[in-house]
């Protein structure tokens, strides 16, 4: 299933951030009462009344020419071209402004569903003064308080009424695995290159992105879908003057995949939006490859490889359990080895371990490392069981679920793996009280 996407947009200083932390139930976006604070989009995965969606806080739009300016509104336009609903807000406090009905000539052409709220309303005499706000023409204005969550509920159950069936029908026997990386790593070019090698193109079907066609095809017997993400820039320049677009993108993609292929660049190294794009693929527990693309340009010699691999080793240490490829989408070097990577992920990803195996290798690790000693008070495991696939999910029950620390949950997630091929897949562990 891909997940809705929601914009929150308006001018500066309305209280999006503030709106965006309250849905998200975290302090995520930085709130300042100076305008302009928030620069970039951020992304965060809701919920509500189990619905599931994406939420984007967008800088505050202006039309001022400076150059951050520009930048801030060239974002706030990417969002609001990626959304399958748009949440414009306004301020009660200031009323009704000319920015305002700017903003909101701008979503009119969007034709997509808006959804029109009125922040900072915290008062009855202040929910009453939003009427000047139906001029605008998106129906009834919803007054809400982002500092006091006053009408943030019915603003949500506004926003979940407006995604419909968002669900992206594919085959269930086919395994799709999405190709994710900033613009310009050779994302077509690793496409074409696994397709060109099949030559045994099925369908293509409109994916859950704007532009990009999710490819399906048949190798040795099974189905593969490809959610592509490469080839999606748009409207000249807007798309040419920022990289942060792909996050989005990324994250589209990932929610509708098996497994993610995170490309990078061998020509030009690590950068710091590769590791923005990667931390989504991790936190969404989709299994991850890393594939090295254009590894046919660099010079090397008999180190470079390994060199390459340590370095991707530390700047990528929560990806630890991700395979690595080398390849050359150009001369088409190693890319036939990619699917047999993703078989293998997914083979992985959906293993199942008995019960009485699990806590054999239980009782081994405590063993080997007794369980520690929190405040004077010793962390006791009774029985691991799993309880999901894709990925792997374990649970453990103990006699306190704090005692659990991070670091020896880390310690099993390792004697896990190293009992049991789990190459390419997140590994969750979750702590229960025995009752």
């Amino acid at each position: 299933m891909s997940l809705p996407i929601v914009a929150l947009v308006g001018r500066p200083n309305v209280g999006k951030s503030t709106i965006f932390n309250r849905i998200i139930k975290s302090r995520v976006a930085i709130v300042e009462d100076e305008p302009g604070v928030t620069r970039d989009r951020i992304y965060s995965k809701a919920e509500w009344m189990g619905h599931e969606f994406i939420l984007i806080d967008t800088g505050g739009i202006t039309l001022d020419s400076g150059e951050i300016d520009e930048q801030i509104k060239a974002q706030a336009e990417i969002a609001i071209d990626e959304a399958d609903v748009i949440v414009m807000l306004g301020d009660v406090t200031n009323h009704l402004t000319s920015m305002d009905e700017t903003i909101a000539k701008m979503l009119y052409r969007t034709k997509k569903p808006v959804i029109l709220a009125v922040n900072k309303a915290d008062n009855p005499e202040q929910r009453n003064d939003i009427y000047d706000f139906y001029s605008l023409g998106f129906g009834d204005p919803i007054p809400v308080s982002g500092s006091h969550g006053t009408g943030v509920g019915d603003l949500l159950d506004t926003i979940v009424a407006q995604f419909g069936d968002k669900a992206n029908q594919h085959e269930d026997d086919a395994i799709r695995f999405s190709v994710i990386g900033r613009p310009n790593v050779g994302k077509s070019s690793l496409v074409n290159a696994i397709l060109g090698e099949q030559r045994v193109i099925v369908a293509d079907m409109e994916g859950t992105t704007r532009d990009a066609i999710d490819t399906s095809f048949n190798h040795n017997g099974q189905k593969y879908t490809i959610v592509d993400t490469a080839g999606i820039r748009r409207r000249g320049k807007v798309y040419e003057k920022t990289e942060k677009y792909s996050v989005l993108r990324a994250v589209s993609a990932i929610e509708n995949s098996d497994i993610t292929l995170l490309v990078l660049d061998a020509s030009t190294g690590i950068r710091e939006q590769d590791k923005h794009v990667a931390g989504y693929a991790h936190d969404a527990g989709r299994g991850v490859i890393i594939v090295v693309n254009k590894w046919d340009l660099p010079e090397k010699d008999s180190s470079s490889m390994k060199d390459f691999e340590d370095t991707i080793r530390r700047e990528f240490q929560y990806l630890d359990y991700a395979p690595i490829i080398f390849v050359s989408a150009k001369t088409g070097k190693r890319v036939p080895d990619i699917l047999n990577l993703v078989d293998k992920v997914y083979h992985n990803q959906n293993r199942r371990i008995q019960s009485s195996v699990l806590n054999d290798l239980l009782l081994e690790a405590t063993r080997i490392t007794p369980t520690p000693l929190v405040n004077g008070k010793r962390l006791r495991i009774y029985y691991m069981t799993q309880v999901a696939t894709n990925p792997p999910t374990f649970i453990v029950f103990v006699n306190d679920p704090e005692l659990l620390h991070f670091s020896y949950k880390r310690f099993l997630i390792n004697q896990l793996r190293q009992n049991f091929d789990f190459t390419g897949t997140p590994i969750k562990i979750l702590a229960r009280k025995r009752k």
